[in-house]
């Protein structure tokens, strides 16, 4: 018995002794290394910019864009077109090949009010495809609305009560009736 717990002693010292040494830390994987990060990920190399002999504009000379972001997100919110701003017209023989292109592709034909045609043909096809995951996820008919109250009728009402110093609750008051739910009717 006392030499078991002598060899247990020991073995508690050897192995504080031991734990104070670099080499057995490490041996052991006590010791904590953090990763290189200059190893670990390369550096891209150092390169120009694609449009380096791009200078900012002068004060006060014209945007070389015509469309402006605003009437941009302006007419892909509101589905109408922006007018467009006047250009200065410089004419080159690139610019009159595109005016033909687009002459020949008819593309000031166009109707600008496509997309209202799109949004009425593609909702008829919406509200006719009802898919069996429709059928699962939506399996119970909407519930029916309640009548709506008659707004002048209920103010006269109110008014009525409150010139004759009634409360508001008494007589023919609009009331909200709750259906009863059902035993699962919490859970689906």
């Amino acid at each position: 018995m006392m030499s078991r717990t002598l060899w247990t002693v020991v073995a508690v010292c050897a192995a504080v002794v031991l734990g104070g040494c670099e080499q057995t830390r490490n041996m052991l994987g006590m010791n904590k290394r953090a990763p290189d990060e200059f190893a670990v990920y390369s550096r891209a190399p150092l390169s120009l910019p694609p449009n380096y002999a791009l200078r900012p504009p002068e004060p006060g000379s014209d945007r070389p864009n015509l469309v402006m972001p605003r009437d941009e997100a302006q007419s892909a919110l509101t589905g109408t077109r922006a007018a467009p701003r006047q250009a200065v017209a410089v004419d080159t023989p690139a610019d009159e090949a595109v005016r033909a292109l687009l002459r020949d592709l008819k593309a000031n034909e166009a109707d600008p009010d496509i997309r209202v045609v799109v949004d009425r043909e593609t909702s008829v096809l919406a509200a006719e495809s009802r898919t069996f995951a429709d059928t699962l996820i939506f399996w119970r008919d909407p519930e029916p609305y309640g009548e709506p109250v008659d707004a002048g009728k209920e103010t006269k009402r109110i008014q009525e009560a409150k010139a004759l110093g009634e409360p508001l609750n008494k007589g023919d008051v609009p009331v909200i009736t709750r259906k009863k739910k059902g035993l699962f009717e919490g859970i689906f």
